[in-house]
């Protein structure tokens, strides 16, 4: 049973004649009584009753009818949402990040809404060293970290600059130096964020390289937690300057320049390599290339070549 031959069959059905239905589906009358020849064969009933000069329906045909109009509504629906898709008039937009890089997807997402409103964007909080195994499970269609995975599986995008930033409350003593060298910190009391990750080895060998003791008496576990913590005057930490942006501009904390650890980290979008994105997908990246090219840095949009 074809869409095509329930169409044939709700015309002659509306029209009560074959040679009207051929009329109105442009096609002649033999061509329309071999089509519902075929679809009778296939359903096992006949539908009209032959004997009727008025294109009576049998009571299978009947049936059939309420059937065949609900299904081709359904095909008009699929068209209509497909078009919509299109023209993201509706659709749904999957994303994840973790705790820092989700403040990059912030302006990202604010800006892809406004221009288009009706699309539900979702953002999954993950660690970073899960997104590329997500990705792979389909999940979601783009994720955002600060490393770049395999180039073989995963397509990356650069899109922000950011660096480690050495904050302390303004009334630390180090808050009125401009800055200090890592032999000045071995007494500092860190607090540190308990999740393992690239940059926290990166910070540790620093440390060890210049032969300072890196004072991590205190962990916890989300970097919301470490600004406030630091702000209270309960230690210093090491965290990127995203994360802080807001506190340093409203004076909560205050940054201090460590020429030892002027750590440069590049947030990237990733996707899978053979994916075909969603039309929010494309829509979102083209949203990002856009604040990009209007922002500037330490916003940029770089597609990185596959190694």
């Amino acid at each position: 049973m074809e869409l095509s031959q329930l169409e044939t069959f709700l015309a002659v059905a509306e029209e009560r004649s074959f040679s009207r239905a051929a009329q109105r589906l442009h096609r002649t009358q033999p061509a329309i009584s071999q089509v519902i020849r075929k679809l009778e064969a296939s359903v096992g009933e006949t539908l009209f009753d032959r004997a009727a000069r008025d294109g009576s329906l049998t009571a299978a045909g009947v049936l059939l009818r309420d059937y065949a109009q609900r299904l081709l509504a359904l095909r008009r629906e699929a068209s209509s949402a497909l078009d919509e898709l299109k023209s993201l008039e509706r659709g749904r937009l999957q994303l994840a990040a973790n705790e820092y890089t989700c403040l990059y997807l912030l302006p990202a997402i604010d800006a892809f809404r406004r221009e288009f409103p009706h699309v539900n964007v979702t953002v999954h909080r993950l660690l970073a060293s899960r997104i590329a195994e997500e990705l792979n499970l389909r999940s979601f269609e783009i994720g955002v970290v600060s490393f770049r995975p395999d180039p073989a599986q995963f397509r990356t995008i650069a899109i922000y600059g950011d660096s480690l930033a050495f904050v302390v409350s303004p009334s630390h003593p180090l808050a009125r130096a401009e800055r200090v060298s890592i032999s000045e910190l071995g007494q500092e009391n860190f607090i540190a964020h308990n999740v393992t990750s690239p940059l926290r080895k990166k910070v540790i060998e620093t440390f060890q390289r210049y032969r300072t003791p890196l004072n991590m008496a205190i962990e916890l576990p989300t970097i919301e937690a470490i600004k406030r913590f630091v702000a209270m005057g309960g230690g210093v930490a090491l965290v990127p300057h995203l994360a802080v942006a807001r506190e340093l501009k409203m004076g909560d904390l205050v940054r201090v320049k460590v020429d030892e650890l002027e750590i440069k980290r590049v947030l990237r979008l990733v996707h899978r390599r053979q994916a075909t994105l969603s039309y929010a997908a494309r829509a979102f990246l083209h949203t990002v290339r856009t604040m990009a090219q209007e922002q500037g840095p330490p916003f940029f949009y770089h597609v990185e070549r596959a190694v």
